[in-house]
């Protein structure tokens, strides 16, 4: 979910679709405690007062800009249900290191960490979503992985002593707005890697951004689809997630949907450095 879009000086978050946005209310604001709301909400200014208040048509201007939040504290199952299908490409799991010590930040129900974590002797998730941490602790159960200490924090906010880490990674969650990363967000990563070590963005936006900053960029080849499970469902989550291609998914008619149908770059590639 990495394409952004700006409104006016609104923060570059992902924008939702109407159909996602359309499905909460002004109360689902509360769902952000004290320091999500200045995270989330403070750009918005009066709006986001207003929204906080009651009023419809301010919800309505913000709600595209804070939906994908919303949806991930109070759906997480739904969140969930879009992702599962989406599986990292080999080679990009193959060019992350092994490491005596990880961290993974917004590691979200744990798409990733699930595939880092043997490689890691100890890995810590950082998740700043209670639902998704839950999801993420009942899927480490699941799976038999128990190296994996899951906590709260943020970009900005990682729990974790300086240099203390060989390995830091996220995947498709880091952009160039504060809330989600930034320059604080690359300081704070930074901090907790040991020299020499590897920062790791996969499924990286703002290529170009990352570039300037001194990450290389790699992409790897290979037809790339998201496994919905069955049809019917490909069809139902993308008239919520994906509204503009719902029709042409309807056509294709399979659990397997081209990344290319939805207009989607492919989870094919990796943003890297190495701290000096």
């Amino acid at each position: 979910m990495s394409d952004a879009a700006v409104r006016g000086d609104a923060p570059r978050t992902p924008r939702a679709p109407r159909t996602l946005a359309e499905r909460y209310t002004p109360d689902d604001l509360r769902r952000f405690d004290d320091d999500e709301r200045a995270r989330f909400l403070t750009p918005f200014g009066a709006d986001a007062d207003a929204a906080l208040a009651g009023d419809e048509d301010a919800f309505a201007r913000i709600a595209p800009f804070v939906a994908w939040e919303l949806l991930y504290r109070k759906e997480p199952e739904l969140w969930e249900r879009l992702v599962t299908g989406e599986r990292i490409h080999p080679e990009v799991l193959a060019r992350l290191p092994s490491a005596d010590a990880a961290v993974e930040v917004a590691a979200g129900g744990g798409r990733l960490t699930v595939d880092v974590a043997p490689r890691c002797g100890r890995l810590v998730a950082v998740e700043p979503v209670a639902a998704l941490r839950d999801v993420l602790a009942r899927k480490l159960v699941g799976a038999g992985i128990g190296n994996v200490e899951v906590v709260r924090g943020f970009f900005d906010a990682i729990p974790l002593p300086d240099a203390s880490c060989d390995l830091v990674v996220s995947c498709s969650a880091f952009t160039t707005d504060e809330a989600h990363g930034g320059e604080t967000g690359l300081r704070e990563m930074d901090r907790v890697l040991a020299p020499g070590r590897m920062l790791a963005l996969v499924w990286p936006s703002d290529v170009d951004w990352l570039r300037s900053r001194g990450f290389t960029y790699e992409s790897f080849d290979g037809d790339m689809c998201i496994d919905f499970g069955s049809a019917d469902e490909a069809v139902e989550l993308a008239r919520i997630a994906y509204p503009w291609a719902a029709g042409a998914i309807a056509e294709h008619g399979s659990a397997l949907v081209p990344y290319e149908l939805i207009g989607m770059n492919p989870p094919r590639d990796i943003a890297w450095r190495r701290r000096t």
